[in-house]
């Protein structure tokens, strides 16, 4: 008989495996679950080098993943100037001063995270503001929504945009009456300062996601779906060969490196459990936050603004029907309700082309990431065609002022994870790091009480119908991103054959009152069978 390498007892083990729910134990060979069951029956199992981990009647639950993040982003922005969410235009200036204090004239600041909406005057900021305070640096702020940024003059003349610079294809430069850039850049046009900003080396990029990981690790983290480009990739590899990879991770392919991988006959998949491509990522529209999203009416106040769309749906099909034909499904960005009514009629069209090549919807799972609103005739759409929705239920808490006041009634309709859900549609949850924290219990918590930590906008949560269940939210992070991976035979749930990737937690997410969601503490994290957090 094969060496039980550890058994894991005395614990409360939520498995989400209807064939045994709930378990005290479970046994482990080379990153696997072998076993599931009792105390008696696990310790029965045990052989002269077996490790025993007693987990003191402690909860246990599945890995997390979250589904959507930009992970070499987040973990490059642990340096820069934190501007997340100040209340105040004013403390955003002092952050970046402090910066600019422990920096060299002429190297660049970078910051992210800042808001208007959260400013007690919600109007966009100006470059004179940070000259103000950075006269010798560029510097560039990227909004929350990921979006906009907020740039100084030196960045703007450093790289070139000028009153006569174009709005480059799917951007905007906001400018003044007189023509002259204002600072605050729109989509596209952010590039036209990015690019000009030093990269990092892949070995320092490498070296900012093992600091990323330890805290994705300690927040119960097991894995990832990422959204950033081919240096992303290129980082992670180093990470696995220092060694040093302790994170599952889905690649996507952003559109503008996917002629590379295509060419090299690459497919969905491919990699291995650390590892593996997930599916070709397009943006269809912008972000709530600077009114970029593509609306079917127009933003509330605005009656010529329906927000913009940055690719033609002629194009995006195109771009979805040939990775399609090539073994790769599309993850689309979509949040406004004309963005995904479109998103969707595409797929809707690929799909049949699928289907005459013989292919069902589990063999190309496309995805709508975000799906903010939908308008109501779209609302069985994604379940009608196989299509997974990729939603971040944090966001609805953090956006719902926003929502009610460019969007109003139409709200509803928006952050309904409840609505796909309901439907029928697979749902994949996560968090959109950096534009959120990378803590998955936050984004329970925001999904089970539809309220922000401060208990805004009062007990029962913004539209308190569209709250999920803790099993709802569990499941969107764990079993749902599985699925959106094609891992849901091996990962998702605490079961003999499934990959040892779990959670210790110390109170049990499915007895406590959802305010104590946010009091919970991860104790232990295990990824393939290793402890990689432990808070002791």
């Amino acid at each position: 008989m094969t060496l039980i390498e550890r058994v894991l007892y005395n614990g409360h083990i939520l498995t989400l495996d209807p064939q045994h729910p709930h378990v005290s134990a479970l046994a482990i060979i080379a990153g696997r679950i072998v076993a599931v069951g009792s105390d008696s029956e696990m310790l029965a199992l045990v052989g002269p080098g077996t490790k025993r981990d007693d987990l003191g009647g402690q909860t246990v639950v599945p890995g997390l993943t979250d589904a959507h993040i930009h992970w070499a982003l987040t973990s490059q922005k642990l340096q820069w100037a934190d501007v997340f969410e100040v209340p105040s235009k004013a403390i955003a200036l002092e952050r970046v001063a402090e910066r600019v204090r422990v920096t060299p004239p002429g190297e660049w600041i970078r910051g992210w995270g800042w808001s208007q909406d959260f400013w007690p005057e919600p109007i966009f900021p100006n470059a004179a503001d940070l000259d103000a305070v950075a006269p010798q640096h560029p510097v560039m702020l990227s909004a929350k929504s990921g979006h906009a940024a907020w740039v100084n003059r030196l960045a703007l003349r450093q790289c070139g945009i000028t009153a006569e610079t174009p709005d480059p294809d799917g951007g905007h430069i906001q400018r003044a009456a007189s023509g002259e850039p204002t600072g605050i850049l729109f989509e596209n046009a952010t590039d036209l300062v990015s690019r000009h900003i030093p990269d990092l080396t892949v070995e320092q990029l490498a070296d900012r996601m093992e600091a990323a990981q330890a805290l994705a690790l300690a927040s119960g983290l097991t894995g990832i779906h990422d959204f950033d480009g081919p240096d992303c990739l290129r980082a992670l590899q180093i990470l696995r060969e220092r060694g040093k990879l302790g994170l599952r991770v889905l690649k996507n392919v952003n559109d503008y490196w996917i002629d590379g991988v295509l060419e090299g006959g690459l497919r969905h998949g491919f990699g291995d459990d650390w590892i593996r491509l997930g599916g070709q990522k397009i943006f269809a529209d912008g972000a709530l936050g600077p009114r970029t999203a593509y609306m079917i009416e127009p933003y509330l106040g605005e009656p010529d603004n329906y927000g913009m769309s940055v690719i033609d749906k002629e194009d995006l099909q195109e771009r979805v029907s040939r990775a399609s034909a090539a073994g790769f499904p599309s993850t689309v960005h979509a949040i406004g309700d004309r963005a995904v009514h479109e998103v969707l009629d595409v797929y809707e069209a690929v799909r049949r082309e699928e289907a005459l090549r013989g292919e069902t919807p589990a063999m190309r799972r496309h995805r709508i990431e975000h799906v903010q609103i939908i308008h109501p005739d779209d609302a069985h759409r994604l379940a009608q065609l196989g299509v997974i929705a990729s939603m971040q239920p944090i966001h609805a808490t953090s956006d719902y002022q926003a929502a009610d006041h460019y969007w109003g009634e139409r709200s509803r309709w928006s952050y309904n994870i409840r609505l796909q859900i309901d439907q029928g549609a697979h749902v994949a949850l996560g968090t959109d790091s950096p534009v959120e924290p990378f803590e998955p219990l936050k984004s329970i918590y925001a999904a089970v009480t539809r309220r922000r930590p401060d208990g805004s906008p009062g007990p029962e949560g913004w539209y308190p119908d569209l709250r999920l269940t803790v099993d709802e939210a569990l499941r969107g992070f764990t079993m749902g991103p599985a699925y959106a991976a094609g891992m849901e035979n091996r990962l998702g749930q605490l079961a003999p054959g499934y990959l040892a990737d779990l959670v210790v937690l110390d109170r049990n997410l499915y007895t406590i009152p959802p305010d104590e969601i946010l009091e919970t503490q991860v104790l232990r994290t295990m990824v393939d069978g290793e402890w990689r957090f432990r808070a002791d």
